[in-house]
């Protein structure tokens, strides 16, 4: 396999998994934001925006010093 081969099966293989990570979080909000908060429904590249910045704003701090 070439190394550019390589390289469209993996950025395939992140999309993939991005879009189906972002189905749930679609398909929760859409089905609970509406009727709870009276928030319009999203579409998926807006639930895959919203994972995105979760990851950043949850990921855990693993800068823990021990004394």
């Amino acid at each position: 396999m070439k190394p550019f081969e390589i390289f469209l099966a993996a950025l395939g293989i992140i999309v993939l998994t991005a879009i189906l990570m972002a189905f749930p979080t679609m398909w929760l909000w859409n089905w609970l934001m509406p009727d709870i908060f009276g928030l319009p429904k999203i579409h998926l590249y807006q639930a895959m925006g919203i994972n995105f910045l979760s990851g950043i704003l949850f990921r855990p701090n693993i800068n823990v010093k021990k004394n």
